[in-house]
């Protein structure tokens, strides 16, 4: 019972036929896979990019927002430390200069020197006395050519008397 190489060609040719008709092997579903995913990225390409972009899109706002958001929260933030430590340095350099002027006035004051209220008070008085001295002088001006009168009769009158003892003597 010997058979043919002819008959082991046709009968192995059969068997393919009827394993390829009825499974078809791993590997070509693969590749057939392959195909329909290469076929839906060609017709959903176009959609899938223009959705990628729109997200895309939307996360970059939404990140701009927030990146915006967090800058202007620090520049309060900075702006408001920065007032702080204006004011800060404001209230030491206040204290700073009133010390100095205390020790100035103290040391001043040890040497005799007036102070400005000291100034202020003489220049007051001054003003009183030269308004009193104003007063007195205005009143005796208008008695003075009386006086004078009085003075120039009494002198001539005194004159002639010295004249007199003069000539006699």
């Amino acid at each position: 019972m010997a058979k043919s190489p002819a008959s082991d060609k046709t009968s192995a040719a059969a068997d393919k036929a009827n394993d390829s008709s009825a499974a078809p092997a791993p590997t070509h579903q693969i590749w057939l896979a392959g195909l329909g995913a290469m076929a839906k990225a060609q017709e959903q390409g176009s959609k899938a990019i223009e959705a990628l972009v729109n997200d895309g899109l939307a996360f970059q706002r939404k990140s701009q927002a927030e990146a915006q958001q967090r800058l202007h929260e620090a520049t309060e933030r900075l702006t408001h430390l920065a007032s702080d430590f204006g004011q800060q340095a404001t209230v030491r350099v206040d204290r700073l200069e009133h010390l100095f002027e205390d020790r100035v006035a103290k040391a001043l004051q040890r040497l005799g020197m007036p102070t400005l209220y000291d100034l202020q008070a003489l220049t007051e008085r001054v003003a009183q006395l030269e308004a009193q001295l104003a007063k007195t002088t205005a009143v005796p001006k208008a008695a003075t050519p009386v006086k004078a009168a009085a003075k120039t009769s009494a002198k001539t009158a005194a004159k002639p008397k010295t004249q007199r003892t003069q000539g006699k003597a």
